[in-house]
């Protein structure tokens, strides 16, 4: 605005920019509408029975007049922790996870990665239908895959058992020394085409020149995958391994349905197995116990994986 009496010029701000300057107002509460969908369930829903458990694990149950007085729970500090430790169980199916997740995992991963890489050769026909078939066994629940396998594996029912038979093989896929690899093989059905759709997903954002470019260079189609493709969507590959360690360690539904045909599966063959069964006898401090121990591991092993391979990259 330009003043006649002394010919000066002074600027207006719009009221849309007196509304952006004042300090808060429709801004402030619009970031707030925005973020409150997601702050409002992650609070109730993550962070309140995440601070429940930890609050549950460092009760004690104790009663006012021996064995047969009224119990009461009272703050016992790390009492539940020691007791978690010294539990034999819980390392036994630690250890147990950890040689499940070893083996699985790395076989899974590669599996998947070499599906990603047939699926993004424009040597294959048919990519939509191989694409949804190696991705409909996770539309599958776990619980449901793992009763299907079961009847597979069932000595009385199975129909592979029925062929290796023919063939003069004694297949036993429950017994103790395969059990553990029967669950890894239900859950390497399951997770392998979800983990094959993010890596896919990160091969199609490969700009073509650079396919283009290592073919006038003379490379191969091989050469292209494992020297141009497989370092680019090396941040995928290693999503997807952070999300199958944090899988492995939270292993449940496979083994759970598996114990029902067999009897080398016990109640504390995993950890959440472990948990559950102590929760079931009510002693629900030390299954929070259990609970913080194992997202403890799992978030150091995940954690530590992440900057190892930063590390590694230079990151």
């Amino acid at each position: 605005m330009t003043d006649i009496a002394t010919g000066t010029t002074e600027a207006v701000a719009a009221p849309g920019d007196l509304r952006r300057h004042n300090g808060g107002g429709p801004r402030a509460s619009t970031i707030v509408a925005f973020l409150l969908p997601f702050f409002l369930p992650f609070v109730l829903f993550y962070l309140v029975p995440i601070a429940y458990a930890v609050w549950q694990s460092l009760l004690v149950v104790r009663r006012t007049a021996g064995q047969y007085g009224t119990s009461y729970t009272a703050f016992g500090g790390v009492t539940q922790y020691a007791q978690v430790f010294q539990n034999g169980e819980l390392w036994a199916s630690i250890g147990r996870i950890a040689l499940f997740g070893i083996v699985q995992v790395p076989v899974m991963l590669f599996v998947a990665l070499t599906m990603a890489l047939l699926l993004d050769t424009p040597l294959l026909k048919l990519k939509a239908f191989f694409r949804v078939s190696a991705f409909m066994p996770y539309a599958v629940p776990g619980v449901i895959a793992a009763i299907m396998w079961s009847f597979l594996y069932s000595p009385q029912l199975s129909p592979v058992v029925d062929v290796l038979k023919g063939i003069g093989l004694q297949a036993d896929f429950l017994g103790p020394g395969a059990v553990l690899w029967s669950a890894a093989n239900v859950s390497t059905w399951l997770w392998t085409g979800y983990n094959m759709l993010i890596m896919f997903s990160a091969l199609q954002s490969i700009p073509q020149e650079l396919y283009e470019a290592a073919k006038i260079d003379g490379a191969s189609n091989w050469a292209i995958a494992w020297r141009i493709k497989v370092p680019i969507i090396a941040p995928s590959i290693i999503l997807t391994t952070v999300f199958s360690i944090i899988g492995t360690l939270q292993l449940y539904a496979e083994p759970a349905v598996l114990r029902q045909i067999s009897s080398n599966i016990s109640s504390t063959f995993t950890p959440n197995m472990l948990a559950y069964a102590v929760a079931s006898g009510n002693n629900y401090q030390q299954a929070a116990a259990i609970s913080v121990v194992i997202a403890v591991i799992t978030f150091v092993l995940s954690f530590g994986f992440m900057r190892l391979t930063a590390k590694r990259a230079g990151l």
